[in-house]
């Protein structure tokens, strides 16, 4: 029949067949059966896994906005203690403009114009209100509502606007302010703002411990250092220390010090450390307590 091209639908109903090739699905069933359910299975557990890892990546959005709405919430409570030193920061540069410009004003009048004194009074009003426009840019960019944006950064330069910030409050609370960076620079991938905001609290509870210390006694020294490919940023004070059963339990949310405190700042600045693949610490030092910050260098 094969050899003749013969087809079995042309013979008779009744007609037997004898030496037929088994075809392979007849020779290979159970083979080509559990083939089948390896592929089927392997295919449920690929769509399981392609429905968590949605559902996880959904899940990181999530608890990243919802931290950056909690970041932004104690950015908002920090700038509102720092209030008087933004405005005593601002009033210096609008006072010192005032001045001159009214001694500009009388110069106009006078009958024998001085250009080179005009020209030099033009210059300091003119930094001055650079001055005071960099005062208002910093805090417009503390407190606006922006996502977790990375850029490359160099965190010498993080914490140096991070202290000339801090600067008038220091003044005001009568905090002597020390730093000690790197002389190379430290490049990190990181979101300015909220690591900004980390070494902002950091200093700020600095202060707020060492707030019934005799004055000349009140110090922060803030350092930087690269060790094996990490970028580690310090702040010790001279305060009284943390209580030693209490050092692991400082970035645990809720806990708290401070007699009006919320106990979230550092449990925030943990949370935003740790979004950004670092590490963050509290030890206790021979006087006062330290906080270390590890990053990784880009």
């Amino acid at each position: 029949m094969q050899r003749w091209g013969i087809s079995e639908r042309n013979l008779p109903p009744d007609a037997e067949i004898h030496f037929r090739e088994p075809s392979r699905w007849q020779t290979y069933r159970w083979q080509i059966a559990l083939i089948v359910g390896v592929i089927i299975l392997q295919a449920g557990l690929i769509s399981r896994l392609l429905y968590e890892r949605g559902r996880r990546r959904y899940a990181e959005v999530q608890a990243r906005q919802r931290m950056s709405e909690l970041a932004r919430v104690n950015r908002f409570s920090t700038a509102g203690e720092l209030t008087a030193s933004i405005a005593h920061e601002i009033n210096q540069p609008l006072g010192a403009i005032q001045t001159n410009a009214e001694t500009m004003e009388l110069m106009l009048r006078s009958p024998s114009l001085e250009i080179d004194e005009i020209k030099e009074i033009a210059a300091d009003i003119r930094r001055d209100q650079e001055r005071a426009s960099e005062v208002i840019r910093r805090l417009r960019s503390m407190l606006r509502k922006a996502p977790f944006e990375s850029s490359d950064i160099d965190l010498n330069e993080l914490v140096r606007e991070t202290e000339e910030f801090l600067s008038a409050l220091a003044v005001a609370r009568q905090v002597e302010l020390n730093n000690s960076l790197a002389p190379m620079p430290l490049p990190i991938r990181a979101d300015r703002i909220q690591l900004q905001q980390v070494i902002l609290n950091l200093i700020v509870n600095a202060m707020d411990a060492m707030s019934d210390m005799p004055e000349a006694e009140r110090k922060i020294t803030i350092r930087t250092t690269r060790i094996n490919g990490l970028a580690e940023v310090s702040i010790s004070d001279a305060g009284p220390g943390i209580p030693p059963d209490k050092v692991k339990e400082v970035f645990e949310p809720f806990f708290t010090t401070k007699k009006e405190g919320m106990g979230i700042g550092l449990s925030i600045a943990r949370t935003i450390v740790e979004a950004h693949d670092g590490r963050i610490w509290a030890d206790n030092q021979t006087t006062g307590a330290a906080f270390y910050i590890r990053l990784p260098l880009t």
